[in-house]
């Protein structure tokens, strides 16, 4: 949003193609998150059911939008700032307890759960409320705005902190699914309306560089229980081929990611003129999948490295191969999003996923891993050869509201 900065306004002063980097006060305050995607990961592999699927799914669509809806207030307001500053401070306390109360927030600390997630949403989207100065009225209602549909939400997440078993679930899907579509309606509220496409401008490089880091923090938590796990076992030949296999697994997603698609994003949204139209759709949303995927990538290296011999039953096959699947069709949404095609790469390695599904259960666990991770490392290969004499074209606008 590029704004005259008042004397004592908290905004970030954008000027016109200059990137805005990001603080280290972002950084620290991302740390917090590192231990929420592990928890998550971990909540994953102590509850292998398809129940406890759908409650990881769930912790996860919550700490991903508290993350990212930080990252876009704190695109418009200035994290140097000391009151800024004591705001991440503040959501970094909440944090943390939302992400000790993950591996019991369908038990007894459901409340904790969901006090915390609450009081991060309201806290701090009536922080830039309260922060917007008088003048800028669009800004103002834009917050509003915003400020009630996660005031509604946050109603919901108490109830289901409240409320015990399938109800909590409920509960709490309701206050996902009220979040979730907020922004496609715009934030639409009686009397203040929708919000406009110039309430959604960012900073775009800014915006870029925020989710580039969150995919970092994934694929770090997916080095760290690959070490942790294989620090702690005997080191036999099976053992090192699987721990081979994830790093393999863990490069090469990296790659996918970093080789091409992140710097073609960064320039399109920051040359976009609908910067936050790009930034719901590219970032908000379909960065989703792709940290997901690499989050269940790394619960299925774990389960390899424990039990890399033997029969490969269905729950395993379909998180060796759903994680990758997951991870490339995200991907290749978003580099459709920037670069205006699909990536042929992606596609294949996709269609390559889905054969493996025919015959996942008769492969051992490290084979399966094998033929998944090298099957990324392809994937990425294979884009960079075909790009390398082809100038990246980006699409020519955001996606329509």
């Amino acid at each position: 949003m590029a704004v005259n900065n008042p004397r004592g306004a908290l905004f970030r002063v954008i000027e016109p193609n200059q990137h805005g980097r990001v603080t280290f006060v972002e950084l620290f305050f991302d740390l917090v998150f590192v231990y929420a995607v592990t928890q998550i990961s971990h909540y994953l592999i102590g509850h292998f059911t398809p129940l406890g699927a759908v409650q990881t799914a769930m912790l996860f669509l919550a700490v991903w939008w508290v993350w990212v809806y930080t990252a876009w207030v704190t695109n418009w307001l200035d994290p140097e700032k000391a009151l800024v500053r004591g705001l991440l401070f503040a959501l970094m306390l909440a944090g943390l307890v939302l992400s000790m109360s993950i591996p019991r927030a369908f038990e007894d600390r459901g409340l904790w759960f969901a006090l915390a997630y609450g009081a991060m949403q309201v806290g701090r989207t009536a922080f830039w409320w309260t922060a917007t100065p008088p003048q800028r009225a669009a800004v103002r209602r834009n917050a509003a705005r915003i400020l009630s549909w996660l005031s509604a939400s946050a109603v919901l997440w108490l109830l289901g902190g409240l409320a015990e078993g399938s109800a909590r679930m409920t509960l709490w899907s309701a206050a996902l699914m009220l979040e979730y579509i907020s922004p496609a309606v715009r934030f639409w509220v009686p009397g203040l309306g929708a919000s406009t496409v110039e309430d959604w401008m960012v900073e775009g490089g800014h915006m870029a560089e925020r989710c580039a880091g969150f995919i970092i923090i994934a694929l770090g938590e997916s080095i760290v229980v690959t070490g942790a796990t294989f620090a702690e076992l005997d080191w036999t030949g099976a053992n090192v081929a699987a721990f081979a296999c994830a790093f393999v697994g863990t490069v090469a997603m990296w790659a996918v990611y970093f080789n091409r698609g992140a710097e073609a994003g960064s320039e399109m949204i920051s040359q976009s003129s609908q910067s936050g139209l790009v930034a719901r759709s590219a970032y908000t949303y379909l960065h989703m999948p792709i940290v997901a995927g690499i989050i269940v990538s790394a619960v299925g290296d774990e389960i390899v490295l424990k039990h890399p011999i033997g029969h490969t039953d269905l729950t395993t096959a379909a998180v060796l191969i759903g994680g990758p699947f997951v991870f490339l069709f995200g991907t290749i949404l978003f580099k459709r999003e920037v670069r205006g095609f699909l990536q042929l790469s992606h596609g294949v390695g996709l269609l390559g996923l889905i054969g493996l599904g025919w015959f996942a259960t008769a492969l051992s666990p490290l084979m399966l891993s094998a033929l998944t991770s090298v099957l990324l490392a392809v994937v990425a290969i294979w884009e960079v050869l075909s790009l390398r004499s082809k100038p990246v074209t980006h699409a020519s606008s955001a996606t329509s509201a």
